[in-house]
């Protein structure tokens, strides 16, 4: 796994660490059990705070996506299907929201963007 930190970003870099984490996590790149890299070593790595890594452990570990073992470091945990299922909504939100946004930009009726969305989905074989 490789974490980019954006410095340009909007987003606070802890921010940035946790959602690429998640993200890796979500995506099968990091599974149950995997160790991440330690809060020290990370922030060593990436030439940040420790702070800053702690940070976004923390939020990983309150959200049910690792586990901090003091003195052992820390690990993936088991994916929770329904906090899974939460992070992929909120994900398809944030999609729709950027798309219904850019498509009053752009001008266009709420049945024109209707129509994009079904014709994605039917080149995308979505049923």
């Amino acid at each position: 796994m490789r974490i980019i930190i954006k410095n340009t970003s909007k987003e606070p870099i802890y921010e940035q660490i946790k959602e690429q984490i998640k993200e890796a996590i979500l995506s099968d790149e990091l599974s149950e059990g995997d160790m991440l890299p330690s809060i020290r070593q990370l922030a060593r790595d990436l030439k940040i705070s420790v702070i800053t890594t702690t940070r976004a452990y923390t939020d990983l570990e309150q959200e049910g996506f690792i586990a901090i073992q003091q003195g052992k470091g820390c690990f993936v945990l088991p994916k929770n299907s329904e906090i899974v299922h939460e992070q992929l909504l909120r994900k398809i939100e944030d999609s729709f929201l950027t798309a219904v946004n850019a498509g009053k930009i752009a001008k266009l009726s709420h049945n024109e963007l209707i129509n994009i969305l079904e014709f994605i989905m039917e080149e995308n074989r979505y049923e």
